[in-house]
């Protein structure tokens, strides 16, 4: 497990990266979700303050993308699409079935630390709705049996 010093270092390591480069805060917070699984809050200040940016702005821009995390992610990711196209072929009921199957809400993981749900918005599939991104496998047509066969699959 990596301390706030360890993080630190990593995290310049990535500023200095991206020295001069326009625009960078997107491709900084990517980088920094990728070298640990999520953005790190305490983070944000040391990203702003290089970045000549407020905490506030960079901690809006986090919070706005809904593919940053602010903590680890569980073992699995379980995404299913909240788009029209899946909603008109089920897709609030599926997810109020995954949320009350799993235990939790969206952007929450399992207390066992194995399943995160999340939602996306639009997968492409939409003539296989409702969909479903199951670890970054594209699922189409899920039902409430299928989501049965990918939850026991992950647990």
């Amino acid at each position: 497990m990596l301390d706030s010093v360890d993080i630190a270092t990593r995290v310049a390591e990535i500023l200095d990266r991206h020295r001069g480069t326009e625009g960078a805060l997107l491709p900084i917070l990517h980088e920094v979700q990728a070298q640990f699984g999520y953005v790190p809050e305490e983070v944000l200040p040391q990203i702003a303050q290089d970045q000549n940016i407020s905490k506030a702005e960079a901690y809006g821009v986090m919070t706005f993308y809904h593919d940053f995390r602010s903590k680890p992610a569980g073992q699995h990711v379980l995404k299913l699409c909240r788009a029209e196209s899946c909603k008109t072929m089920g897709a609030d009921q599926l997810a109020a079935a995954a949320r009350e199957k799993l235990g939790i809400d969206w952007h929450e993981t399992t207390p066992d630390g194995k399943i995160t749900l999340e939602p996306i918005f639009c997968l492409g599939l939409c003539a296989c709705g409702p969909a479903a991104l199951v670890d970054g496998k594209v699922v189409g047509r899920v039902d409430e049996a299928k989501l049965e066969q990918i939850v026991k699959g992950m647990r």
